[in-house]
């Protein structure tokens, strides 16, 4: 079995986690310089940008320890799709059978429904 850390996925993940944490690490050092040169707002980017590091290493943590889909949800999954697909053709079947006079006053209520709206209000 192929370990989660040395897919390419991951192998993908590993480089957008160096990338984003050089990034990081990069903007937090240009505005600790701005910082020392007078730019107080600057003191909160510097302490902002590690943060930035720090959640995409949990995203990155996070994104290779997703959970697999068990046989059994899967199971549960095919079974649910099953019975909508069911319950589909039941409907479709209904409305074959649907009495004409009831099909008409449901279009003219789709009909009314699709007309805009007057605004009665605000003038």
């Amino acid at each position: 079995m192929k370990s989660k850390y040395l897919s390419r996925r991951a192998f993908g993940l590993h480089l957008a986690l160096v990338v984003w944490v050089t990034i990081c690490i990069a903007a937090a050092w240009w505005q600790v310089g701005a910082a020392i040169l007078g730019n107080s707002l600057s003191y909160l980017y510097a302490v902002e940008w590690p943060a930035f590091a720090v959640l995409g290493v949990f995203g990155w943590y996070a994104l290779l320890n997703m959970e697999k889909v068990t046989e059994h949800q899967e199971t549960v999954r095919k079974e649910y799709e099953e019975k909508m697909r069911a319950e589909a053709q039941l409907a479709r079947r209904v409305e074959e059978e649907e009495d004409p006079a009831l099909a008409a006053y449901n279009d003219h209520l789709a009909e009314i429904a699709s007309r805009p709206k007057k605004r009665l209000w605000g003038h």
